[in-house]
């Protein structure tokens, strides 16, 4: 197989051309090293006065917009904030004949500051019984205890919390999950971390349908030092994409293959089959793959990623969140 070799100030770029596929390029992105490389003196610009205002006027719009949206997100947790403010008056003057009353409140607290039934119902019942049963004889350690609830919650794991790649190489990975909840980042940081453990990884840009998310990819892929694969025609269908990455980590010898996907709404049907079709081209190069289908979601959704993870389920069998 023919290889042409090109070098750019800052990376390298292997172009090996697929016979069967010709559309679909292989980067070997290098990270940066210290060698200087000559370059061409850059041309400057100076503006006029009446440029110089407009970027002014713009500047001050970026900032204000900017400064909006930090206030926007603030005031989004303050609904929450004032909820469980609630709970530091409930337990101000707590005594034990107000028990029952006092748990219920807390309840209704926890419930409209989004924690859920199921989880609710749990960490309500724990804290009666230890109040019922002696352990908790304060409206402070009321609370210590709550806090510790929800701590506990928040950080343990499920029985399995490994990743189930098999023994057949490549292993494929394959990332889904709704717009913006940060799929390509999360492939990014996984690609670090398998990296670091030895795996020869390669990714695979199917995101095919968002403006620079494969630019955005191969970003990473320089930073983590992996190779890549992407379509060259805008116009390509992701399950093309990654059935030929698929085969291309098969023929290298990679150990894994991660696979980008376009972020799609779990109520749009047409984008959801879309996936099913991304699946099994998948499955035709390598039986059985994907190994693992990882669904990211946005920790500020709240209740909302329930039916998000229940329709990507229902499509796609993901294996972990």
């Amino acid at each position: 197989m023919a290889t042409t070799s090109a070098s750019f100030a800052s990376f390298s770029v292997i172009l090996r051309p697929s016979s069967s596929n010709p559309q679909f390029f292989l980067f070997n992105v290098a990270p940066r090293t210290g060698t200087s490389h000559s370059r061409t003196r850059s041309t400057r610009f100076r503006c006029s006065a009446g440029q110089t205002g407009f970027f002014t006027k713009l500047g001050r719009l970026i900032k204000e917009k900017a400064k909006s949206d930090v206030e926007k997100l603030f005031s989004g947790f303050s609904k929450t904030r004032s909820n469980l403010a609630v709970i530091d008056e409930l337990l101000l003057y707590w005594n034990l004949a107000d028990t029952d009353r006092v748990l219920d409140e807390l309840e209704e607290a926890l419930l409209v500051s989004d924690f859920g039934p199921r989880i609710t119902i749990k960490i309500v019942e724990n804290l009666r019984e230890d109040i019922f049963s002696g352990k908790l004889k304060s409206g402070n350690e009321i609370k210590e205890a709550l806090k510790r609830n929800v701590l506990e919650l928040l950080t343990s794991k499920g029985s399995k919390t490994e990743l189930q790649l098999g023994y057949r190489k490549p292993a494929v990975i394959m990332i889904v999950g709704v717009n913006g909840g940060g799929k390509t980042t999360s492939l990014g940081k996984l690609a670090y971390r398998l990296k670091n453990e030895g795996a020869k990884i390669l990714m695979a840009a199917g995101d095919t349908f968002r403006a620079a998310a494969s630019d955005q990819l191969e970003i990473w892929a320089g930073r983590t030092g992996c190779e890549i694969v992407v379509a060259e025609s805008e116009k390509a269908k992701a399950s093309s994409v990654l059935s030929q990455a698929v085969k291309k980590g098969k023929e290298l010898g990679f150990d894994i293959v991660l696979c980008d996907t376009s972020g799609r709404l779990h109520t749009n049907y047409s984008l959801m089959e879309e996936l099913i079709s991304c699946k099994k081209s998948v499955a035709k190069v390598i039986p059985g793959a994907p190994n693992e289908i990882l669904l990211v979601l946005d920790g500020t959704t709240g209740l909302n990623m329930l039916p998000q993870a229940r329709e990507f389920n229902d499509v796609s069998s993901i294996n972990a969140f």
